[in-house]
Protein backbone atom coordinates (compact mmCIF):
# COMPACT_ATOMS: atom_id res chain seq x y z
CA UNK A 1 0.00 0.00 0.00
CA UNK A 2 1.14 3.65 -0.79
CA UNK A 3 1.41 5.69 2.35
CA UNK A 4 -0.39 9.25 2.17
CA UNK A 5 2.13 12.22 2.04
CA UNK A 6 0.06 15.33 2.15
CA UNK A 7 -0.42 17.26 -1.15
CA UNK A 8 2.75 19.03 -1.14
CA UNK A 9 5.14 15.57 -1.65
CA UNK A 10 2.24 13.96 -3.51
CA UNK A 11 2.83 15.03 -7.03
CA UNK A 12 6.43 14.15 -6.42
CA UNK A 13 5.46 10.72 -5.03
CA UNK A 14 3.59 10.10 -8.09
CA UNK A 15 6.33 10.56 -10.19
CA UNK A 16 8.96 8.28 -7.82
CA UNK A 17 6.12 5.68 -7.86
CA UNK A 18 6.26 5.22 -11.84
CA UNK A 19 9.83 4.50 -11.69
CA UNK A 20 9.37 1.60 -9.50
CA UNK A 21 7.20 -0.19 -12.10
CA UNK A 22 7.73 1.00 -15.60
CA UNK A 23 9.80 -1.01 -17.75
CA UNK A 24 12.38 0.17 -20.50
CA UNK A 25 11.78 -2.88 -22.73
CA UNK A 26 10.87 -0.78 -25.36
CA UNK A 27 13.37 1.57 -25.42
CA UNK A 28 16.26 -0.69 -25.69
CA UNK A 29 16.79 -0.03 -29.57
CA UNK A 30 17.11 3.80 -28.58
CA UNK A 31 19.69 3.39 -25.38
CA UNK A 32 22.02 5.66 -27.16
CA UNK A 33 19.90 8.49 -27.79
CA UNK A 34 19.74 11.91 -25.37
CA UNK A 35 16.32 12.30 -23.53
CA UNK A 36 15.35 15.78 -23.43
CA UNK A 37 15.72 16.36 -19.33
CA UNK A 38 14.40 20.17 -19.76
CA UNK A 39 10.72 18.76 -20.34
CA UNK A 40 10.76 17.76 -16.32
CA UNK A 41 9.99 19.69 -13.52
CA UNK A 42 13.16 19.93 -11.49
CA UNK A 43 13.15 18.43 -8.01
CA UNK A 44 14.60 19.67 -5.07
CA UNK A 45 17.11 16.57 -3.79
CA UNK A 46 15.57 16.84 -0.19
CA UNK A 47 11.98 16.19 -1.25
CA UNK A 48 13.14 12.91 -2.91
CA UNK A 49 15.61 11.71 -0.42
CA UNK A 50 12.55 12.31 2.07
CA UNK A 51 10.26 10.42 -0.27
CA UNK A 52 13.04 7.71 -0.71
CA UNK A 53 13.38 7.62 3.45
CA UNK A 54 9.10 7.21 3.62
CA UNK A 55 9.74 4.01 1.28
CA UNK A 56 12.82 2.97 3.41
CA UNK A 57 11.15 3.48 6.85
CA UNK A 58 11.42 -0.70 7.92
CA UNK A 59 14.71 -1.31 6.98
CA UNK A 60 17.55 -0.20 9.31
CA UNK A 61 19.24 3.52 9.01
CA UNK A 62 21.79 4.11 6.39
CA UNK A 63 25.74 3.24 7.63
CA UNK A 64 27.62 6.37 8.98
CA UNK A 65 30.46 7.48 6.65
CA UNK A 66 33.02 9.73 6.65
CA UNK A 67 34.90 11.68 4.47
CA UNK A 68 38.88 11.80 5.19
CA UNK A 69 41.11 15.56 4.78
CA UNK A 70 43.51 14.57 2.79
CA UNK A 71 44.21 18.14 1.70
CA UNK A 72 47.88 19.92 1.29
CA UNK A 73 48.84 23.48 2.77
CA UNK A 74 47.87 24.95 -0.83
CA UNK A 75 44.54 26.25 -0.74
CA UNK A 76 42.25 26.41 -3.84
CA UNK A 77 40.20 29.21 -5.53
CA UNK A 78 37.47 26.84 -6.61
CA UNK A 79 34.91 24.79 -5.02
CA UNK A 80 35.85 20.98 -5.13
CA UNK A 81 34.55 18.56 -7.73
CA UNK A 82 33.01 15.65 -5.95
CA UNK A 83 33.19 12.70 -7.91
CA UNK A 84 31.64 9.33 -7.34
CA UNK A 85 32.18 5.63 -8.32
CA UNK A 86 29.48 3.18 -7.68
CA UNK A 87 28.96 -0.13 -9.08
CA UNK A 88 25.01 -0.20 -8.33
CA UNK A 89 24.63 -3.85 -8.91
CA UNK A 90 22.08 -4.94 -11.93
CA UNK A 91 18.96 -5.69 -10.74
CA UNK A 92 18.54 -8.64 -12.88
CA UNK A 93 21.94 -9.82 -11.43
CA UNK A 94 21.30 -9.45 -8.08
CA UNK A 95 18.01 -11.19 -8.69
CA UNK A 96 19.22 -13.68 -10.71
CA UNK A 97 22.34 -14.97 -11.63
CA UNK A 98 24.80 -13.53 -8.52
CA UNK A 99 23.22 -16.08 -5.98
CA UNK A 100 24.16 -14.07 -3.18
CA UNK A 101 23.51 -16.94 -0.63
CA UNK A 102 23.20 -14.79 2.36
CA UNK A 103 21.16 -11.91 1.35
CA UNK A 104 17.77 -12.61 1.49
CA UNK A 105 15.56 -12.24 -1.65
CA UNK A 106 12.80 -9.73 0.28
CA UNK A 107 16.33 -7.29 0.36
CA UNK A 108 16.45 -6.98 -3.29
CA UNK A 109 13.32 -5.88 -4.32
CA UNK A 110 13.44 -3.07 -6.46
CA UNK A 111 11.01 -0.45 -4.69
CA UNK A 112 13.06 -0.55 -1.73
CA UNK A 113 16.24 -1.20 -3.42
CA UNK A 114 16.44 1.68 -5.94
CA UNK A 115 15.77 3.82 -3.20
CA UNK A 116 18.85 2.94 -1.24
CA UNK A 117 20.90 3.28 -4.04
CA UNK A 118 19.50 7.07 -4.46
CA UNK A 119 19.19 7.91 -0.89
CA UNK A 120 23.11 7.07 -1.07
CA UNK A 121 23.81 9.47 -4.08
CA UNK A 122 21.63 12.18 -2.71
CA UNK A 123 23.96 11.91 0.76
CA UNK A 124 27.02 12.68 -0.50
CA UNK A 125 25.82 15.21 -3.67
CA UNK A 126 28.38 14.34 -6.20
CA UNK A 127 29.07 17.20 -8.85
CA UNK A 128 29.81 13.78 -11.10
CA UNK A 129 28.66 10.08 -10.82
CA UNK A 130 30.16 7.56 -12.59
CA UNK A 131 28.25 3.88 -12.03
CA UNK A 132 28.71 0.32 -13.54
CA UNK A 133 25.87 -2.12 -14.01
CA UNK A 134 22.77 0.13 -14.60
CA UNK A 135 20.01 -1.55 -15.73
CA UNK A 136 17.37 1.15 -15.29
CA UNK A 137 18.77 4.23 -16.51
CA UNK A 138 15.56 5.09 -18.44
CA UNK A 139 12.99 4.21 -16.46
CA UNK A 140 14.70 5.17 -13.23
CA UNK A 141 17.59 6.92 -13.05
CA UNK A 142 17.87 9.54 -16.18
CA UNK A 143 14.42 10.55 -15.54
CA UNK A 144 15.02 11.14 -11.38
CA UNK A 145 18.80 12.78 -12.11
CA UNK A 146 17.94 15.03 -15.03
CA UNK A 147 14.69 16.66 -12.73
CA UNK A 148 18.30 17.21 -10.31
CA UNK A 149 20.47 18.81 -12.39
CA UNK A 150 21.97 16.12 -13.66
CA UNK A 151 23.41 15.11 -17.67
CA UNK A 152 23.19 11.46 -18.36
CA UNK A 153 24.67 9.28 -20.97
CA UNK A 154 24.87 5.17 -21.05
CA UNK A 155 26.45 2.87 -22.77
CA UNK A 156 25.30 -0.79 -22.72
CA UNK A 157 26.81 -4.02 -22.94
CA UNK A 158 26.63 -5.29 -26.36
CA UNK A 159 25.76 -8.53 -25.08
CA UNK A 160 24.39 -7.85 -21.41
CA UNK A 161 24.25 -10.77 -19.00
CA UNK A 162 21.40 -9.12 -17.74
CA UNK A 163 19.10 -10.34 -21.22
CA UNK A 164 19.84 -14.04 -19.90
CA UNK A 165 17.58 -13.05 -17.06
CA UNK A 166 13.46 -13.69 -16.78
CA UNK A 167 11.51 -10.52 -16.69
CA UNK A 168 15.14 -8.28 -17.18
CA UNK A 169 14.72 -4.41 -17.61
CA UNK A 170 17.19 -4.50 -20.76
CA UNK A 171 20.95 -4.47 -21.31
CA UNK A 172 23.06 -3.23 -18.35
CA UNK A 173 26.10 -0.72 -18.77
CA UNK A 174 28.04 2.55 -17.44
CA UNK A 175 26.61 5.26 -17.06
CA UNK A 176 28.55 8.82 -16.31
CA UNK A 177 26.06 12.12 -15.02
CA UNK A 178 27.46 15.83 -14.21
CA UNK A 179 25.26 18.72 -12.97
CA UNK A 180 24.76 21.07 -16.16
CA UNK A 181 25.22 24.11 -13.33
CA UNK A 182 28.45 23.05 -12.56
CA UNK A 183 30.22 22.11 -15.73
CA UNK A 184 29.67 22.45 -20.03
CA UNK A 185 29.82 19.02 -22.10
CA UNK A 186 32.24 19.94 -24.85
CA UNK A 187 32.68 16.08 -26.07
CA UNK A 188 31.60 12.68 -25.56
CA UNK A 189 32.88 9.38 -26.87
CA UNK A 190 31.66 5.83 -26.50
CA UNK A 191 34.31 3.58 -26.13
CA UNK A 192 33.58 -0.15 -26.86
CA UNK A 193 36.92 -1.68 -25.38
CA UNK A 194 39.22 -4.18 -27.99
CA UNK A 195 41.75 -6.83 -26.19
CA UNK A 196 44.11 -8.11 -28.81
CA UNK A 197 42.58 -6.53 -31.69
CA UNK A 198 39.15 -7.83 -31.00
CA UNK A 199 36.17 -5.98 -30.09
CA UNK A 200 34.80 -6.87 -26.25
CA UNK A 201 31.61 -6.68 -24.50
CA UNK A 202 33.05 -4.02 -22.14
CA UNK A 203 32.60 -0.55 -22.57
CA UNK A 204 33.53 3.08 -21.46
CA UNK A 205 32.70 6.88 -21.81
CA UNK A 206 34.68 9.54 -22.08
CA UNK A 207 33.82 13.18 -21.64
CA UNK A 208 36.13 16.14 -21.76
CA UNK A 209 34.04 19.24 -19.71
CA UNK A 210 34.49 22.57 -19.12
CA UNK A 211 34.24 24.20 -15.63
CA UNK A 212 31.84 26.90 -15.59
CA UNK A 213 33.53 28.28 -12.17
CA UNK A 214 37.57 28.14 -13.75
CA UNK A 215 37.61 27.78 -17.22
CA UNK A 216 39.77 24.69 -17.05
CA UNK A 217 38.92 21.97 -18.97
CA UNK A 218 38.92 18.19 -17.64
CA UNK A 219 38.49 14.43 -18.49
CA UNK A 220 36.32 12.30 -17.21
CA UNK A 221 35.80 8.56 -17.74
CA UNK A 222 33.80 5.42 -16.80
CA UNK A 223 34.57 1.90 -17.37
CA UNK A 224 34.08 -1.84 -16.36
CA UNK A 225 36.34 -4.00 -16.97
CA UNK A 226 35.90 -8.10 -17.95
CA UNK A 227 35.30 -10.08 -14.27
CA UNK A 228 36.56 -13.61 -13.83
CA UNK A 229 39.90 -15.06 -12.95
CA UNK A 230 41.22 -16.62 -15.50
CA UNK A 231 40.92 -13.38 -17.79
CA UNK A 232 43.64 -11.03 -16.16
CA UNK A 233 45.59 -10.66 -19.66
CA UNK A 234 42.25 -9.85 -21.01
CA UNK A 235 42.05 -7.35 -18.64
CA UNK A 236 45.34 -5.88 -19.48
CA UNK A 237 44.34 -5.70 -22.82
CA UNK A 238 41.81 -4.17 -22.24
CA UNK A 239 43.45 -1.48 -19.97
CA UNK A 240 45.78 -0.24 -22.73
CA UNK A 241 42.71 -0.23 -24.88
CA UNK A 242 41.49 2.55 -22.75
CA UNK A 243 44.72 3.98 -21.69
CA UNK A 244 45.55 4.79 -25.83
CA UNK A 245 42.25 6.22 -26.18
CA UNK A 246 42.30 8.17 -23.75
CA UNK A 247 45.86 9.84 -24.63
CA UNK A 248 44.49 10.63 -27.43
CA UNK A 249 41.53 12.18 -25.81
CA UNK A 250 43.70 14.00 -23.48
CA UNK A 251 46.19 15.27 -26.52
CA UNK A 252 48.94 12.99 -24.08
CA UNK A 253 47.88 14.86 -20.34
CA UNK A 254 47.26 18.21 -21.80
CA UNK A 255 43.46 18.35 -20.43
CA UNK A 256 43.75 16.63 -16.72
CA UNK A 257 41.96 13.48 -16.24
CA UNK A 258 40.08 11.26 -13.46
CA UNK A 259 39.12 7.50 -14.83
CA UNK A 260 36.16 5.83 -12.28
CA UNK A 261 35.31 2.20 -12.70
CA UNK A 262 34.96 -1.67 -11.69
CA UNK A 263 38.51 -3.06 -13.07
CA UNK A 264 37.69 -6.51 -11.98
CA UNK A 265 41.17 -6.21 -11.08
CA UNK A 266 43.41 -6.56 -7.44
CA UNK A 267 46.33 -4.33 -7.73
CA UNK A 268 48.22 -7.43 -7.69
CA UNK A 269 47.05 -7.07 -11.75
CA UNK A 270 48.70 -6.28 -14.81
CA UNK A 271 46.22 -3.71 -15.87
CA UNK A 272 46.40 -1.72 -12.62
CA UNK A 273 50.54 -1.46 -13.05
CA UNK A 274 49.52 -0.29 -16.72
CA UNK A 275 47.64 2.59 -15.10
CA UNK A 276 49.88 2.79 -12.13
CA UNK A 277 53.07 3.11 -14.87
CA UNK A 278 51.60 5.03 -17.65
CA UNK A 279 52.61 7.82 -19.47
CA UNK A 280 49.30 9.95 -18.21
CA UNK A 281 51.29 10.05 -14.89
CA UNK A 282 47.72 8.61 -12.94
CA UNK A 283 47.24 7.76 -9.28
CA UNK A 284 45.03 5.77 -7.40
CA UNK A 285 43.38 8.46 -4.77
CA UNK A 286 42.11 5.67 -2.67
CA UNK A 287 45.42 5.15 -1.56
CA UNK A 288 45.52 8.29 -0.58
CA UNK A 289 43.73 6.43 2.75
CA UNK A 290 46.61 4.37 3.59
CA UNK A 291 49.17 5.79 6.40
CA UNK A 292 51.48 5.72 3.63
CA UNK A 293 50.22 6.87 0.87
CA UNK A 294 51.06 3.68 -0.76
CA UNK A 295 48.48 1.03 -0.44
CA UNK A 296 44.98 0.45 -2.04
CA UNK A 297 41.98 0.16 0.58
CA UNK A 298 41.64 -3.68 1.94
CA UNK A 299 38.33 -4.39 0.00
CA UNK A 300 35.58 -2.48 -2.35
CA UNK A 301 33.19 -5.34 -2.41
CA UNK A 302 32.58 -8.00 -0.21
CA UNK A 303 30.20 -10.85 -0.69
CA UNK A 304 29.11 -14.39 -0.06
CA UNK A 305 28.30 -16.83 -2.95
CA UNK A 306 27.89 -20.38 -3.28
CA UNK A 307 31.66 -21.37 -3.96
CA UNK A 308 32.65 -18.84 -0.66
CA UNK A 309 33.34 -15.80 0.36
CA UNK A 310 35.44 -13.00 -1.89
CA UNK A 311 36.57 -10.02 -0.50
CA UNK A 312 38.95 -7.94 -3.14
CA UNK A 313 39.61 -4.37 -4.22
CA UNK A 314 38.10 -3.83 -7.35
CA UNK A 315 37.39 -0.77 -7.78
CA UNK A 316 39.48 2.87 -8.14
CA UNK A 317 39.53 6.57 -8.70
CA UNK A 318 42.19 7.29 -10.65
CA UNK A 319 43.33 10.89 -11.50
CA UNK A 320 46.20 12.88 -13.33
CA UNK A 321 48.43 13.86 -9.82
CA UNK A 322 50.00 16.39 -11.98
CA UNK A 323 47.60 18.73 -12.58
CA UNK A 324 44.71 17.45 -9.29
CA UNK A 325 44.91 17.96 -6.06
CA UNK A 326 42.77 15.17 -3.90
CA UNK A 327 41.08 17.34 -1.11
CA UNK A 328 39.29 14.41 0.85
CA UNK A 329 37.81 10.64 0.60
CA UNK A 330 35.05 9.06 1.40
CA UNK A 331 35.88 6.40 4.29
CA UNK A 332 34.50 2.69 3.21
CA UNK A 333 32.59 0.66 5.43
CA UNK A 334 33.99 -1.02 8.16
CA UNK A 335 33.50 -5.01 9.13
CA UNK A 336 31.39 -4.63 11.52
CA UNK A 337 29.03 -2.06 9.53
CA UNK A 338 29.18 -4.66 7.00
CA UNK A 339 28.16 -7.43 9.12
CA UNK A 340 28.58 -11.18 8.98
CA UNK A 341 26.21 -11.61 5.74
CA UNK A 342 27.94 -9.68 4.01
CA UNK A 343 26.52 -7.83 0.74
CA UNK A 344 24.56 -7.21 -0.53
CA UNK A 345 22.06 -6.40 2.67
CA UNK A 346 18.98 -4.69 4.28
CA UNK A 347 21.53 -1.91 5.07
CA UNK A 348 23.45 -1.79 1.49
CA UNK A 349 21.92 -1.89 -1.78
CA UNK A 350 24.44 -3.06 -3.96
CA UNK A 351 28.46 -5.69 -3.34
CA UNK A 352 30.37 -2.65 -4.25
CA UNK A 353 30.83 0.01 -1.66
CA UNK A 354 30.87 3.54 -3.39
CA UNK A 355 33.85 5.93 -4.14
CA UNK A 356 33.55 9.15 -3.34
CA UNK A 357 36.84 11.52 -3.59
CA UNK A 358 36.98 15.64 -3.65
CA UNK A 359 39.16 17.21 -6.52
CA UNK A 360 40.66 20.31 -7.41
CA UNK A 361 42.46 21.90 -10.22
CA UNK A 362 46.30 22.25 -9.11
CA UNK A 363 47.18 26.07 -8.39
CA UNK A 364 50.55 25.63 -11.10
CA UNK A 365 48.85 24.18 -14.28
CA UNK A 366 52.03 24.01 -16.14
CA UNK A 367 53.59 22.07 -13.43
CA UNK A 368 56.03 19.34 -15.21
CA UNK A 369 54.37 15.87 -15.86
Amino acid sequence: AVCSMGNSTSRLYSALAKTLSSGAVSQHQDCLEQQDSARLDPIDPKDLLEECQMVLQKRPPRFQRDFVDLKKNTASNHRPIRVMQWNILAQALGEGKDNFVQCPMEALKWEERKCLILEEILAYKPDILCLQEVDHYFDTFEPLLSRLGYQGTFFPKPWSPCLDVERNNGPDGCALFFLRARFELINSANIRLTARKLKTNQVAIAQTLKCNETGRLFCIAVTHLKARTGWESFRSAQGCDLLQNLKSITQGAKIPLIVCGDFNAEPTEEVYREFSNSSLNLNSAYKLLSPDGQSEPPYTTWKIRPSGECRHTLDYIWYSQHALDVNSALGLLTEEQIGPNRLPSFNYPSDHLSLVCDFSFNQDPDRLL
